[in-house]
C-alpha cells in the first residue's frame, strides 16, 4: 500500500516545485519593467513578436514605452529604446550602466583571460593593448598606409576573377584580417593560405553561433547547454585550434626575440611579461587569448561592413555612380585614395556613415550590466540586470532622422552637400564602454571602399527587388546567391 503512494506523493512533490518556481518567478517579473508575458522556462525565446529586436522593438516600445524587459530563459534582459533614453543611460548615467555583461560561449574559450573582462587585469590588459596598438599606427597615418597597400591587394585579388561572380564576404575578410594580422604577427598572409582561409571560417563561424537563435538559448542557460549537444560544443571545439596556432606563432616569436627590436604586438607582450613576470597579475595565457580577441574584433564587424556596402552598392547602382563621380574628381585615377581626401570626398564619407546607420541587427548581442541599483524612467532596474542599449531603435529613430527606413547618404549631407555627423548615429556604441577600435574601423571603411570603387563598378547576380534590405545585414552571414557580384573594371 505504501509502495503505490510514492509515484503519486512524487507526481505532487513535483507539482509543488512547479507551483513555487512560477510564484518566484513571477514575483522576479514584478522588480523589472513590464514587458511581454514570458513563457515557462523558455521566457520570451521563441516568441516570433518578441524577438528578434530590431523588427519587434516599435511594437514592443509603443505598449511598453522605451524601457521594457524580455526574458531570455530565466534571465531578464531590459531593453532600452530612442536616441533619447539611449543616450541618457550611456552618457549622463554612464557608471551605473556602464558594466561589462559575460558573454558566455566567449568565457568558455578564453576561460577568462584575455582583454575582455572587468577586473583589475582587464584595466592593465587593456591599456597595455591600446598603447601598443597606437604605438603601431591605429589610428595614424602609418596605418592608413599600411591599409592602402592591403587595399592595393585586395584590387588585385577581385582583379583575378575578370568579372565573373564572387563571393565578396570571405575575400573581404581576408583584406580586413591581414590588417590586424600584420600588427599581431608582423606579416600579412595569402589570400589562399590554407591556415589563414581556415581561421576566417572558423571565426565567422564563432560570430555566426553568437548572433544566432541558439546562440542567445546558450548565452541565457549556459551551464545547461554546457551539458548538451549543440553547435556550441563545435564553435567552442574549432575556437581551440585557433588558440592552438596562436600558441605556435608564440612560441617561434620567443626563439627570435629581440627586447630592443620589437616587430609587433607578440613580441611586446613578451618583453611585458619577461619585465613583470614576478607580478603574477597576467600570464601567457592573457597573451594567447587576447590576440584571439583582436583577431574576432579587427575582423568580423568591419568585414562585415564593408561587403554590406559593397553589396548595398550594387544594389543601388546611382549611388554607386555619384560616389564613383566624386572619387575620379578628387583623386584620380593614378593614386590610391588616402585619409586626407576624406574632407573633400563628401558624398563618399557619408555613404559610409549611412551604411553603418542602415545596419538593424548587428549589436544586440552585447549589452552592458548595471553597477548598482538604478532608477531609470520611472523604472526600478535592480544591480546586475544586463541592459541593451538598442543601437537600431537609435539609427531609426523618426524623431531624429527623416524616413530612417530608407536608405540615403544625404541623411549625412547639409543643404551645401557637405557631410554632417549627426549625434543620433551610434554605431560603435557610447560613454564608458564605447568600442576602441572605432577609429581602426572607421579608416579601413573609408579605404577599402573608395579604393575597390575608383577601380571597379559593382553588380549583383540576382534581381535587386529580390534583396530584403531589412535582413541583408544579417543574412550577409549566411550563404546565399546576394553575396555574389560581379565586379567590373573600370576604363578611366
Amino acid at each position: 500500500m505504501q509502495v503505490d503512494l510514492i509515484p503519486g506523493a512524487i507526481i505532487l512533490f513535483i507539482v509543488f516545485l512547479l507551483i513555487f518556481w512560477v510564484f518566484r518567478f513571477q514575483q522576479e517579473r514584478a522588480r523589472f519593467p513590464p514587458g511581454p508575458t514570458p513563457w515557462f522556462f523558455l521566457g520570451n525565446l521563441l516568441q516570433k513578436d518578441a524577438l528578434p529586436l530590431y523588427k519587434t522593438y516599435p511594437k514592443l516600445a509603443k505598449k511598453y514605452g522605451p524601457v521594457f524587459t524580455i526574458w531570455l530563459g530565466p534571465k531578464p534582459l531590459v531593453v532600452v529604446c530612442g536616441y533619447e533614453a539611449v543616450k541618457d543611460a550611456l552618457i549622463t548615467h554612464s557608471e551605473e550602466f556602464g558594466g561589462r555583461s559575460p558573454v558566455p560561449i566567449l568565457d568558455e574559450v578564453t576561460k577568462g583571460y584575455g582583454i575582455i573582462g572587468e577586473d583589475e587585469r582587464w584595466k592593465i590588459l587593456r591599456r597595455f593593448t591600446l598603447t601598443t596598438l597606437r604605438n603601431f599606427g591605429m589610428g595614424k597615418k602609418s596605418m592608413a598606409e599600411r591599409m592602402s597597400e592591403e587595399a592595393h591587394c585586395l584590387v588585385e585579388k577581385i582583379s583575378s576573377f575578370e568579372g565573373q561572380p564572387f563571393d565578396v564576404i570571405p575575400t573581404i575578410a581576408a583584406a580586413v584580417s591581414n590588417v590586424m594580422c600584420a600588427v599581431i604577427f608582423g606579416k600579412r598572409f595569402s589570400y589562399d593560405d590554407k591556415i589563414f582561409t581556415e581561421t576566417l571560417e572558423i571565426l565567422k563561424g564563432f560570430i555566426g553561433f553568437f548572433l544566432s537563435a541558439p546562440g542567445m538559448v546558450y548565452s541565457a542557460m549556459p551551464r545547461l547547454m554546457k551539458f548538451l549537444p549543440g553547435p556550441h560544443n563545435r564553435a567552442v571545439t574549432d575556437c581551440t585550434k585557433i588558440c592552438d596556432y596562436i600558441r605556435t606563432r608564440v612560441d617561434s616569436h620567443k626563439k627570435t626575440l629581440d627586447p630592443d627590436n620589437p616587430r609587433d604586438f607578440i613580441d611586446c607582450f613578451l618583453i611585458k611579461l619577461e619585465k613583470e613576470q614576478n607580478s603574477n597579475v597576467i600570464c601567457m595565457e592573457d597573451l594567447v587569448m587576447t590576440v584571439f580577441e583582436l583577431l574576432i574584433a579587427g575582423t568580423d564587424s568591419t568585414a562585415n561592413a564593408i561587403s554590406y556596402g559593397i553589396i548595398l552598392l550594387a544594389r543601388f547602382p546611382e549611388i554607386q555612380a555619384k560616389m564613383q563621380q566624386e572619387i575620379d574628381d578628387v583623386v584620380g585615377p593614378n593614386r590610391q585614395p588616402t585619409m586626407e581626401d576624406k574632407v573633400k570626398l563628401s558624398y563618399t564619407n557619408a555613404f559610409a556613415h549611412e551604411m553603418l546607420r542602415f545596419q538593424p541587427g548587428s549589436s544586440e548581442n552585447f549589452p552592458r550590466t548595471t553597477t548598482q541599483n538604478v532608477i531609470f524612467k520611472g523604472h526600478f532596474i535592480p544591480q546586475g540586470t544586463t541592459v541593451l542599449p538598442l543601437w537600431a531603435s537609435v539609427h531609426f529613430d523618426p524623431l531624429c532622422w527623416d524616413n530612417p527606413r530608407t536608405f540615403d547618404p544625404a541623411h549625412f549631407l547639409n543643404k551645401n552637400g557637405e557631410f554632417q555627423k549627426k549625434d543620433a548615429y551610434l554605431p560603435f556604441s557610447a560613454g564608458k564602454r564605447v568600442c576602441p577600435g572605432e577609429s581602426l574601423a572607421n579608416m579601413e571603411i573609408f579605404i577599402s571602399v573608395t579604393s575597390l570603387l575608383q577601380n571597379f563598378t559593382f553588380e549583383l547576380t540576382m534581381d535587386p527587388k529580390e534583396i530584403d534590405l531589412e535582413n541583408l545585414f544579417m543574412g550577409c552571414r549566411e550563404d546565399g546567391k546576394h553575396r555574389y557580384i560581379r565586379a567590373i573594371r573600370r576604363k578611366i
